[in-house]
Formats: structure tokens, sequence, C-alpha cells
């Protein structure tokens, strides 16, 4: 199946919270959208790998998303080395996407700036035709592959976007996709012990944040991203 977007987290939840409503825009749009987490997160607080695992589907079921996997990495001991690239350049060239979403270049948890990285190491590198690569269970040899553009999307730290996208009309798909995730967010009910992202104004955080990135360019919420190279335009009339 080929998408056209490929959006990357280093743990389920992180594109819902990063890109949540970008990709249901996009979806809404036409557009065919996976979602490949690194880890199952299960060094979280919270939870286990097994709920987060029923969680992350329901969550890619409100968003509308084609396909969802889970590499099933070491979760805050995955590194950026040949392996691990390896496994993320399978996965870009499964699906050929013509745009990458990923974590955030810095960021409070320390997977998502190494997540960031070797996602973006390895859309390069899944570019070259001397690095051999085969599916599990497939004797058919995988065709190169570079997306052309990959955008970081912005997580904990309010990084400066390099640009920003109008999601007004969107935001709802992503709270609920993020709520979806009932053992890793804001719920008065728990017993389970308290940690940064289970506060109530972590959870308000979702709606405001957006509402404020979207008052700056006047609409009423925007999600922001990042590039590691400059933007191109046709036209003037091009920007909005």
């Amino acid at each position: 199946m080929k998408l056209d977007i490929l959006a990357f987290g280093a743990h389920p939840d992180d594109v819902e919270l990063g890109a949540g409503a970008t990709v249901a825009k996009e979806i809404a749009n036409g557009k065919k959208v996976g979602i490949v987490d690194l880890t199952r997160g299960e060094l979280g607080t919270r939870g286990t790998p097994e709920i987060r695992d029923q969680e992350a589907e329901a969550a890619a079921k409100i968003l509308g998303v084609a396909v969802r996997e889970n590499l099933e990495m070491s979760d805050g001991f995955f590194k950026n080395d040949r392996e691990h690239q390896l496994e993320i350049i399978k996965m870009i060239r499964k699906y050929q996407p013509e745009i990458v979403l990923c974590n955030a270049i810095d960021d409070r948890h320390i997977d998502h700036g190494k997540g960031s990285r070797l996602v973006s190491d390895a859309c390069f590198l899944s570019g070259l035709i001397k690095i051999d690569t085969k599916l599990t269970g497939d004797d058919q040899w995988q065709e190169a592959w570079r997306p052309k553009l990959v955008y970081h999307y912005i997580q904990w730290k309010n990084i400066e976007p390099d640009f920003v996208v109008d999601v007004s009309g969107f935001i709802q798909y992503k709270i609920d996709a993020v709520m979806a995730y009932t053992s890793q967010f804001y719920d008065p009910k728990s017993d389970q012990p308290q940690t940064p992202i289970s506060s109530k104004n972590f959870s308000d955080s979702i709606d405001y944040r957006a509402r404020d990135l979207g008052r700056l360019i006047g609409v009423a919420h925007a999600e922001g991203f990042t590039v590691e190279r400059f933007l191109a335009v046709d036209s003037l009339y091009d920007l909005k």
C-alpha cells in the first residue's frame, strides 16, 4: 500500500499529540496516512504496553489512518544505529510516502530528539540503492525510496515553528484521539501515579496551544512544524 504521508512517533500517542489534527485534516482531504510507532511505550509510568496497544488502535480509528504498525524497539534505549535505521528504511520503502512526519528535534523526553534524528537519517539512507532490505517473510528486495519532505512536529517544548497548518475544524479529532489513551492522560478517578502529562493542565493544553498558534495566523486552531531545509514556494501568493 502506497501512502501519501507516513507519521512516525517514538511512543504511541506522540503522533496524536504532535500532529493529530493535521493528520485528520489530510485524511479528510483524501490523503492516505499511516502511523509507525517505534516503541510500545513500555517504560511509561501509567498503564501497560498491552493497554497502550489497545489505546493506539482506538486512536488510529478516530483519526482514520490507513495503517498503524509498531516496530517494538526498546523504549528509552533504542539507538540511532544501523540496526534501527534499517527497520525504519523498511517501513519507508514499504509505504513509499511523499511526506514523513516525525518527532520534535529537541524535547523533554530523550526518545523524542533521538527518534527524530533516527527517522530523519533513515529517510536519507532509504534512497540509496546499495542498501538492500527485505520485509520479514518476503523474498522480494525492496526498491529504494526517499520521501520528498520530512517535517518535525512540536511536542512538550514550545519550539518556534517554521510553518503552521490551519487545523480549524479538526482539533476535536486530535483531542479525542489523544484522550483515547485513557491510561496516560487526565482522569480524576485514576489511582495511577501522577506524571507531567496526566494533569488537567496538560490535557487542556492540547486545545489552548493550538488556539494560540491559530491566533498568530488569524484562525481558530493551528499545529506547528519545523524543517531541516529551506521551504520553497512557486509564488509569493502561495503563502497565507
